[in-house]
Formats: C-alpha cells, sequence, structure tokens
C-alpha cells in the first residue's frame, strides 16, 4: 500500500477520534456545571439532582462509546 495513504488515514482516523469526543465532553461538562448550579441553589434537592444527572452522563457516555 502507499505509504503516502497509509500515512493519511492514520491521520484521519486520529482526527475522526479526536472530534468525536468533543461533542461529549462539552455535554458532560455542561451537564456537571449545571447539576452543581443546582446543588447550591436547593441542596436539600440533592438526592433528585445527583440521580438525574447519573443518569444523563449515563447516556452520554453511551452515544460516546456506542456501547
Amino acid at each position: 500500500m502507499n505509504p503516502i495513504i497509509c500515512a493519511a488515514s492514520v491521520i484521519g482516523a486520529g482526527l475522526a477520534i479526536g472530534l468525536g469526543a468533543i461533542g461529549p465532553g462539552i455535554g458532560q461538562g455542561t451537564a456537571s456545571g449545571k447539576a452543581i448550579e443546582g446543588l447550591a441553589r436547593q441542596p436539600e434537592a440533592e438526592g433528585k439532582i445527583r440521580g438525574t444527572l447519573l443518569l444523563s452522563l449515563g447516556a452520554v457516555l453511551v452515544i460516546m462509546f456506542d456501547i
């Protein structure tokens, strides 16, 4: 196989994986930030907020890693 094509395919795969991880990373950061903000506003709702946060982060991971 042509070495240029081989190198380009490796670089393309690396870029695809890296760029594909940006969206879920931003989503996890936003969800975690909003959960902490919600806890700061209503500390008595910790159980509900934590449960919802863990469920949503799990969904993001399933989408990210395509399990």
